[in-house]
C-alpha cells in the first residue's frame, strides 16, 4: 500500500509540473505579442515613423509597461509623433519612475534638480536620483552629490528617509 500511495503522490507531482510548464509556455505566448509591439515601435521610431511608433507604445504604456513608458516620455518632451507636452512626458517619466525604471527616476531626478516642467525640489530630486544610483546609475549618483552639497541637513535627512521609504 505504501507504494501505491508513492506512486500516486509522484504522479500528482508530476501532473503540477505538466501544468506549471503548460501554464508558463501559456504566459510566454502571451506576452509575444507586448515585446512585438514594443518592437515595432522602435523600428517605426528608427525609421523615422514618430507617430506609428507612438500607436505602438501607447497601449503598452498604459497597460503599465514601464519601457513603453519612458519612449512615450521622450517623444512627448521631443514633440516627436506628437505636439510636444512637457508635463505629459514628465507624467509618463514618473509612473516609470514609480515602477522602478532607473532611466525615468533618474530623468525625474534631474527635471526636479533644475525645476525643468516641475517646481525645483531638491529633496524629491535626491530621492529619485538615490533611487536610480541604487540600480548602478553612476550619473544619477554624481548628480545626487551635488545636488546634496546645496540641501540643508534638514533636506538631507527629509530625503534619506524619503529613499529609505522607497527602496524595496
Amino acid at each position: 500500500m505504501s507504494r501505491l500511495r508513492t506512486a500516486a503522490r509522484d504522479s500528482v507531482t508530476a501532473i503540477q509540473g505538466l501544468r506549471l510548464c503548460a501554464v508558463t509556455v501559456w504566459l510566454s505566448v502571451l506576452g509575444a505579442p507586448a515585446l512585438a509591439d514594443f518592437t515595432d515601435g522602435l523600428a517605426a521610431y528608427d525609421g523615422g515613423d514618430y507617430p506609428t511608433a507612438f500607436e505602438e507604445w501607447r497601449a503598452l504604456a498604459e497597460a503599465g509597461d514601464a519601457e513603453a513608458q519612458v519612449a512615450l516620455a521622450s517623444l512627448y518632451l521631443a514633440g516627436q509623433g506628437v505636439r510636444a507636452d512637457v508635463g505629459a512626458g514628465i507624467s509618463w517619466y514618473r509612473r516609470a519612475a514609480e515602477a522602478g525604471h532607473p532611466v525615468a527616476q533618474l530623468n525625474l531626478g534631474d527635471f526636479y534638480s533644475r525645476g525643468a516642467g516641475v517646481p525645483r525640489d531638491l529633496v524629491t530630486a535626491y530621492v529619485w536620483l538615490s533611487l536610480a544610483a541604487d540600480q548602478g546609475r553612476a550619473w544619477a549618483d554624481q548628480r545626487r552629490q551635488e545636488i546634496a552639497r546645496e540641501m540643508s541637513g534638514a533636506q538631507l535627512a527629509e530625503a534619506e528617509a524619503r529613499v529609505l521609504a522607497e527602496r524595496p
